[in-house]
């Protein structure tokens, strides 16, 4: 039996990667995209962890570096969000408020873009990203994971080893 990889530290780095590109505001559009910063996380972290291992790395500890980078992601994206949050919250509500001001809008349009102007750091808001980053963002970096131990599964077998074949029969 192999010994296993080490999951943290590549973990950390994916997470890092997740929290960092999705909460930074224009950047985070990137997430439109079918969660491309998230599954990126994911396989970011199975590369780092494939890279400092002498073996193939299995699925196994693929999704479980996957989930785990996708766990951090959500902490440290929500982090980050803060004082993001905090600073740009009133130039948002200033530009919705605008967009909500034109006469040709509907009341009903009017009516939903000034409840989307409440805006700022709300201690609901924060356990709402939290918890959507933690579990949703662990999930989808756990597919990424998945999807980065195929496409960086070694080819060659670490020097002193020999390939053993199941026997035929």
């Amino acid at each position: 039996m192999y010994p296993p990889p080490a999951r943290l530290q590549p973990a950390i780095f994916g997470g890092l990667f997740i929290g960092v590109l999705s909460a930074l505001p224009v950047i985070s559009i990137g997430n439109c995209f079918c969660c491309a910063w998230v599954v990126g996380g994911g396989m970011l972290a199975v590369y780092l962890m494939q890279q400092n291992h002498p073996y193939q790395v299995t699925a196994a500890d693929g999704a479980l570096v996957g989930l785990l980078a996708g766990v951090f992601g959500g902490i440290i994206g929500t982090i980050i969000s803060i004082p993001i949050d905090a600073m740009m919250g009133p130039f948002f509500q200033r530009v919705i408020e605008r967009i909500a001001s034109n006469p040709d809008f509907p009341q009903e349009t009017r009516t939903m873009l000034e409840n989307m102007s409440v805006g700022g750091v709300t201690v609901v808001r924060v356990i709402l990203r939290l918890c959507v980053g933690v579990v949703v963002g662990g999930v989808v970096a756990m597919l990424g994971g998945l999807l980065g131990v195929a496409l960086f599964k070694k080819k060659d077998l670490p020097p002193g080893t020999t390939e053993v074949l199941p026997p035929v029969g």
